[in-house]
């Protein structure tokens, strides 16, 4: 059977009912579980941001690593920025505050290795990494984009998960970041879906739901 937007839909709802009550507002997860597959061949190998159209219902905090212009041009759209002369200053406890306080960093091209030797440790256990940005970019228009993505990142497993949204936003909605993110993976995980892998809704803290294909 296909994979219809309508047992996208049914799996969220109930996915939705079985985490309610917590005190927190809890993100919405998809967890796609490839049957059989290679850890580590190519297809199943996720280091990537894809765009929701709708999306992750909740404020993406973006910090910039430039100087020059990249870096005026930051400041002039009110976004948090790392110099350069203050990277070279941070102490550990500094690194691990950052690290746990932004969700996305864009890095001048230039200044990529010295963030990775400063920022890499405490970024990649997180989850998270630095995005290399040209000093010609569309950075207002770049920022809109990486504010409404979802990291879509495994580590030599058969599985894959990342966030589509949050419990407050209509499942139609949720729906709509998912297909998003299924639709991105199939550019990679050639095989279908439907017989080859198992696909998952749950809230932060509440159990998971497969959809019924």
């Amino acid at each position: 059977m296909s994979l219809s937007e309508e047992a996208l839909t049914r799996a969220i709802r109930t996915a939705l009912e079985l985490g309610r009550g917590r005190k927190l507002k809890q993100s919405v997860e998809l967890v796609i579980v490839f049957k059989g597959a290679d850890p580590k061949s190519p297809e199943v190998k996720f280091r990537d941001f894809v765009y929701l159209p709708r999306g992750l219902g909740r404020e993406t905090r973006v910090l910039v690593v430039a100087s020059g212009n990249l870096q005026l041009q930051a400041k002039e759209l009110g976004v948090d920025v790392l110099a350069p002369d203050e990277l070279k200053t941070l102490s550990k406890r500094d690194v691990r505050k950052i690290c746990r306080k932004y969700d996305v960093f864009l890095v001048q091209p230039d200044l990529m290795t010295q963030v990775g030797r400063t920022l890499g440790p405490a970024l990649g256990p997180r989850g998270k990494f630095p995005i290399p940005v040209p000093t010609s970019a569309n950075l207002k228009a770049l920022i809109s984009r990486y504010a409404s993505s979802t990291r879509v990142r495994n580590k030599e497993q058969a599985w894959v998960g990342c966030k589509v949204g949050s419990e407050d936003m209509p499942p139609e909605h949720l729906v709509e970041n998912s297909m998003a993110v299924i639709n991105f993976i199939k550019t990679k995980y050639t095989k279908p879906l439907e017989t080859t892998a198992k696909i998952y809704f749950k809230t932060t803290m509440g159990p998971a739901v497969e959809v019924e294909t």
